[in-house]
């Protein structure tokens, strides 16, 4: 496996809806597997193929080390309680930028497995964050774009400001 190059912030492929996987092969097991190393390689602890250039419905979860990661291919969200929460967010396409969203604080996930078996899953809090977060890239909704004007405004420039390192 292999740690991929990841798609840096304002990249135009960061707002791109990616495509449904209809083929469930080895290919899909090493973008799969490439996408858990480039992710722990970033770090970060969710990633999805549009954040490597692949504009493909999968994306992968690992909320903290030692858990199992867990890989989704087409996944979509069936269902979100009306309750909201609130976390700090951020992308492995724009390190060291993060604001608090507002997000559903459940959320129900249909998506189909490596093998291309149907599954569910429910989830809460960070986990429901995740969902929600990396469902939007697969959507071409980038992260920024929950963010009120101003605030986006505010962690655009900051980026971009480390981006350029310190002042000479």
């Amino acid at each position: 496996m292999a740690v991929r190059q990841i798609v840096k912030f304002p990249d135009p492929r960061l707002r791109q809806a990616a495509a449904a996987v209809t083929v469930f092969d080895a290919a899909l097991e090493a973008l799969a597997a490439d996408l858990l190393d480039t992710m722990r390689a970033a770090p970060g602890i969710g990633i999805t193929a549009p954040h490597v250039g692949v504009l493909a419905r999968v994306m992968v979860l690992e909320l903290s080390p030692g858990e199992t990661p867990a890989t989704y291919i087409n996944p979509e969200i069936v269902w979100s309680s009306p309750e909201m929460i609130r976390h700090v967010e951020g992308s492995v396409s724009m390190p060291g930028a993060s604001e608090e969203v507002e997000r559903h604080a459940r959320v129900r996930v249909r998506y189909h497995t490596l093998s291309g078996a149907l599954a569910e899953e429910e989830a809460e809090g960070l986990r429901a964050v995740c969902h929600q977060h990396e469902c939007d890239q697969l959507d071409g909704i980038y992260w920024l774009q929950r963010l009120s004007r101003l605030k986006r405004e505010r962690v655009v420039r900051k980026y971009e400001k480390a981006q350029r390192g310190p002042a000479t």
